[in-house]
């Protein structure tokens, strides 16, 4: 196998990345970077999907646990973290490989981040507060008409995404995507493999809602209620999942229907995940169906090796496949 600089694996939420990574990574001399956005905050580990200990015993992982959840936490404090580091894991002769759904900070890492200005709190909390009181849609209104490029590429609903393009054209005068087009490069990556994991919308579907079930019946709720008595960042207490379960905590609404809220919204942003990663035409996406990790590992593995197309799907639900050139 000829080695990659960097491998990365990306998908929605519950398709299972984090196992296929780790099983990939016993077959080839890997470290994992976790590419998550939420999973940077120490004690919050069901929420975020972060893999138990025993799963990752023996594959160095790394952008797990770097602040406490009272702290804000960015997408350039992450790349000033996690570049080095995978600068570091290429050094010491091994493949960094990514896994996460967050897509803003998978391409952060993979293409450069923005230069655009940092944030503005004052700003930032009135254009909250705005949203919150008109609603998303007026806006992400205003943001069409200020940097109709950027509108496109953000959904409606998306307040955080829409609050910082409208934060950076207030601040700077200058539209988020002139901004993006000045965009450097984070790492060297002149060899790199993106495979995007994806299955039926109604497997995906059941495995979120059998997933919420399972953490609700472990220890999420003890969780949550430890993180609640904590002062959190704006971040973390908006992370999904747990500001459902902290509407139940604080009394607005019951369990059953803060479990059935958490589906929904995860549901949601699944479905955000794969409009992201769909305009990202340099993945080769595998069908994990029913699959065991080892076995969808095993399917890399063959690309990887051989340059086939076993396993190897179009885009997730109907989207226009594409060819890459060829693996090897």
């Amino acid at each position: 196998m000829r080695k990659r600089s960097m491998i990365a694996v990306v998908g929605p939420t519950g398709i299972g990345k984090g196992e296929v990574a780790v099983a990939l990574a016993r077959w080839i001399p890997a470290e994992i970077v976790v590419v998550d956005s939420m999973q940077v905050y120490r004690g919050m580990d069901l929420g975020t999907g972060k893999l138990d200990p025993s799963i990752r015993s023996g594959i160095p992982h790394h952008g797990l646990d770097l602040v406490d959840p009272e702290e804000e936490f960015h997408v350039a404090r992450y790349i000033q973290g996690m570049a080095p580091t995978v600068q570091a894991i290429q050094k010491r002769g091994c493949t960094p490989l990514l896994v996460g759904g967050s897509g803003l900070y998978m391409k952060a890492l993979l293409d450069g981040l923005c230069p655009a200005p940092g944030k503005d709190p004052m700003l930032r909390e009135q254009l909250f507060e705005e949203g919150r009181q008109k609603g998303p849609e007026a806006l992400y209104a205003r943001l069409q008409r200020v940097d109709s490029m950027s509108a496109t590429r953000i959904h409606p609903n998306d307040l955080r995404r829409v609050v910082r393009a409208l934060e950076v054209f207030l601040v700077s005068g200058k539209p988020l995507s002139v901004w993006h087009r000045q965009t450097i490069p984070s790492v060297e990556k002149d060899d790199i493999f993106l495979i995007g994991l994806t299955c039926s919308r109604d497997l995906l579907y059941r495995r979120i809602e059998n997933r919420v079930d399972r953490w609700v019946a472990s220890r999420w709720l003890k969780e949550a209620e430890r993180l609640h008595r904590r002062t959190l960042s704006m971040t973390a207490r908006e992370a999904l999942g747990y500001r459902e379960l902290f509407d139940y905590l604080e009394g607005r609404t019951d369990l059953e229907n803060a479990i059935r809220l958490i589906k929904r919204n995860t549901r949601r942003y699944a479905k955000r995940q794969l409009a992201w990663f769909r305009s990202e035409t340099r993945i080769q996406w595998i069908d994990v169906g029913n699959r065991t990790p080892e076995t969808v590992a095993q399917l890399i593995m063959q690309d990887v090796i051989t340059g086939s197309d076993d396993g190897v799907t179009s885009p997730p639900y109907g989207t226009r496949p594409t060819r890459q050139r060829p693996l090897l």
